[in-house]
């Protein structure tokens, strides 16, 4: 948030349409071309430069200082949208001497808006060598593509990146045809880009593109078409019942490229048809498409359907659902109002970042401060079902990757162990609650290296605890 806002936000509640500022000048406002007078005095360059951080970049003030105007737009935390246009004003004084001109756009227009999820203009308009790029990487079995303007092209299969003999241009060219204009130039401020679209027989597409190197890059996640159920995972340990919960929380965790998702969708697809309820997702962006013959599921993505993930949150609570999926628990606002609804009744299916089912636990704790870490933990405790806690290990054939998983079940000794701050007992509890349905990853990691589909380099890769996958292998 530019410090700009606090003027901008009082130009419309008086239903101002420009807001001048100027080196050495006080600031201007006018509604209708009636001028309103404001008590603040004359801005000086390093005021102005204050109030326009984040505003007035580096490549825009190169451009004023060669032609002498220059302009960009930007919208304030609370949706606000403007255009902005900067002047050169001749001056005898050092520094740089400018104008800038704010003129409202738009009165009621949220933040971070994106363009439609499916493209406004027809498929055959996204650029042939988009196009051909992505089929080869879906037919090369690729799980990502990264796109560096002026560089080859580069897939990840089966976890191991590979060049491919393509080479890029302007990455802005290249997705002409499937983001709008405005939204590419975007880019030039520094503000990256999260979208999905599909190409039909070809597969759906997670697009990241942001900047890197002053250069415009994009990270491509390659999605199947469609949501593949709990048994086409090929999932170790059996997660069925979770999709019979009636409440509380699950949470599906792992690193970056794990296949949470995959599996959260599976699992909202199975517990909505089971419930035969209404689902409720938020999704930044909506990756997978979640169908259901029984029941009603209304997928709403971030920037699109709705502003945030706790403003969405707060709305579901009033749209009668009996399940909410997250795409990413990320702040202790989010993380607030999921307890809360796992709490009233709901079932909540949302994904973390981290390694282990302990460690969600601990990250979760951790997200707030001191003095209500121990209401968070009383919370976490009651509500709490199960943590599944994900890998994804290439095959000892060198061909495709085989999901590896941790599943903490929530049970009397668990909620006691979080409410009383002994997280590093968990490990033990999974250890030996084999009958209670809990399987440590280790465990997991042992059975696929006996059975011979990964390699013990693989396992000890993977294992949260190189010394108990030892001992697993050994007993």
């Amino acid at each position: 948030m530019a410090a700009v806002d606090g003027l901008l936000k009082m130009g419309v509640q008086h239903a101002v349409d420009e807001l001048r500022l100027q080196t050495d000048e006080a600031p201007a406002m006018s509604s209708r071309g009636a001028k309103i007078r404001l008590s603040i005095p004359p801005t000086d360059e390093a005021m102005l430069r204050h109030l326009l951080d984040g505003i007035l970049t580096a490549e825009l003030e190169s451009e004023l200082r060669l032609s002498g105007k220059c302009a960009t737009s930007y919208t304030t935390k609370t949706g606000e949208a403007f255009s902005v246009a900067f002047e050169h004003v001749a001056r005898s004084s050092n520094g740089l001497s400018f104008l800038a001109i704010f003129r409202r756009v738009a009165a009621e227009k949220p933040a971070a808006i994106r363009p439609p999820e499916e493209p406004k203009r027809p498929l055959r308009a996204v650029a042939d060598k988009l196009t051909d790029l992505l089929r080869e990487a879906a037919a090369l079995g690729a799980s990502d593509v990264h796109l560096l303007a002026g560089d080859v092209v580069t897939v990840r299969v089966d976890g191991v990146l590979r060049t491919l003999e393509r080479q890029i241009g302007r990455i802005e060219d290249l997705f002409a045809g499937v983001l709008e204009p405005a939204v590419l130039e975007s880019l030039s401020t520094g503000a990256s880009i999260d979208h999905a679209y599909d190409l039909p027989e070809i597969g759906r597409f997670r697009l990241h593109l942001y900047r890197a190197s002053q250069k415009v890059a994009a990270a491509i996640r390659v999605l199947p078409q469609k949501t593949p159920s709990l048994a086409e995972l090929h999932l170790p340990v059996p997660l069925d019942d979770l999709a019979e919960l009636r409440d509380g929380l699950v949470i599906v965790c792992g690193p970056t490229g794990a296949g949470k998702s995959a599996t959260l969708a599976a699992l909202a697809e199975a517990a909505v048809r089971h419930r035969q309820g209404l689902l409720v997702t938020l999704e930044d962006p909506v990756e997978y498409r979640i169908t259901a013959t029984r029941g009603l599921v209304r997928q709403r993505q971030i920037g699109i359907d709705v502003r945030d993930f706790p403003s969405g949150l707060r709305d579901a609570l009033r749209e009668d659902p009996d399940l909410i999926l997250i795409g990413e628990m990320r702040d202790q606002e989010t993380i607030s109002l999921a307890l809360t609804a796992a709490e009233t009744g709901h079932l909540v299916l949302a994904s973390l970042h981290s390694r282990s089912a302990a460690g969600s636990i601990e990250r979760i704790i951790d997200a707030y401060a001191p003095e209500r870490q121990q209401q968070i933990r009383s919370q976490l405790s009651e509500s709490l079902r199960a943590v599944v806690s994900q890998r994804l290990c290439r095959r000892a054939s060198g061909s495709g990757r085989i999901p590896a998983i941790e599943l903490l079940r929530g049970n009397h000794t668990i909620a006691n162990l979080i409410r009383e701050g002994k997280t590093a007992q968990i490990a033990t509890v999974l250890q030996s609650a084999r009958k209670e349905g809990m399987f440590p990853l280790e465990r997991c990691l042992t059975d696929l290296v006996r059975s011979g589909q990964i390699t013990l380099a693989e396992a000890t890769a993977a294992a949260n605890s190189p010394t108990s996958l030892a001992s697993y292998l050994q007993s």
